[in-house]
């Protein structure tokens, strides 16, 4: 296995660690905070978590990228960082939280506050997980490293991701058309992290041939 499969493997690992760990936190113990501060510590150790698959996520592809198109390498770590920093304020709000009750009396208003700055940097900071899929993206139309189609749907799943980020801050009543344009982000991410942990990435670029045309590789 060459240096760069080996680091499409561990990044693939650390993007599956962010899907899972993003799912667990947001979806399922997020919910649940509210009620009970055993969840809400459990939130907090869950977004932590994804902050540091996110980094090391972002990182990877940088690591992946460098060589062959580095405005993408670096746009894709600029964005995966950017992203990561936006769920770090969301868990040191969380924890904040947590500390209400000890510093004023158990204030609820203060608390539902916090929480809703957490949440809103969820909804604000998805702009960036939208925009780091552009180039990752443009990265595989460029070198045909990886299958064109996961190019093209990388770009298209984080120009919608990006603008559900903005419906869903701007216009939160248009929830469900939101929902919508975070599908295609799901389908790409999803056969991305499969591709980097089964094939990882190419060692040479995809040719399609004409026929009659030949292609030297050198």
């Amino acid at each position: 296995m060459n240096a760069l499969r080996r680091i499409a493997r561990w990044t693939g690992g650390a993007y599956l660690a962010l899907a899972v760990l993003g799912a667990l936190g947001f979806l399922l113990v997020r919910p649940l905070a509210a009620e009970s501060a055993g969840y809400a510590r459990l939130g907090v150790a869950l977004e932590l978590g994804v902050v540091v698959a996110q980094s090391l996520a972002a990182v990877g592809f940088f690591a992946l990228y460098r060589r062959d198109r580095p405005t993408e390498a670096y746009a894709v770590a600029t964005f995966g960082i950017a992203n990561a920093i936006a769920i770090l304020a969301s868990a040191a709000l969380l924890t904040a939280a947590l500390a209400v009750p000890a510093e004023t009396g158990g204030d609820a208003g203060v608390t539902a506050l916090l929480r809703g700055v957490a949440d809103a940097f969820w909804t604000t900071g998805a702009v960036f997980f939208g925009l780091w899929l552009v180039p990752m993206g443009t990265f595989i139309l460029a070198t045909r490293l990886m299958p064109r189609l996961l190019g093209v749907l990388l770009i298209v799943g984080g120009v919608g991701y990006v603008t559900s980020a903005v419906l869903s801050a701007a216009l939160p009543e248009a929830g469900g058309i939101a929902d919508l344009l975070g599908i295609p982000a799901t389908v790409g991410e999803l056969w991305m992290v499969g591709y980097l942990l089964t094939v990882g990435i190419r060692s040479t670029p995809s040719h399609r041939t004409q026929p009659g045309t030949a292609v030297v590789v050198g």
